[in-house]
């Protein structure tokens, strides 16, 4: 699994993939049918993400309604930016 922010036109999201890479033609598919057509997405360790969100991550892991390889965890900009630091932000990956 991996853990990224993904920056987008219409604010952050973080986002849980199985996908080995964050710009995975599938994955970059299924942004693009939400709207999602560029972005920028910083890796975050997925334990990072499981210690922030707790209860809520796990939810989220086991919503029956969510596909496996995209589970959106968060996509309130002003939660996510007050959950992690710039710090712990990975090497940013451009995709237009």
């Amino acid at each position: 699994m991996k853990a990224g922010i993904y920056l987008t036109g219409s604010g952050p999201i973080v986002i849980i993939t199985s996908y080995d890479s964050f710009t995975h033609p599938n994955l970059v598919k299924k942004l693009s049918s939400k709207g999602i057509k560029k972005f920028i997405v910083y890796e975050i360790p997925v334990d990072a993400a499981m210690e922030k969100y707790g209860h809520h991550y796990e939810a989220v892991m086991d919503d029956l309604k969510q596909e496996d390889d995209l589970r959106v965890l968060d996509y309130d900009g002003h939660h996510i930016f007050a959950k992690f630091s710039f710090k712990e932000f990975g090497v940013p990956i451009l995709y237009e």
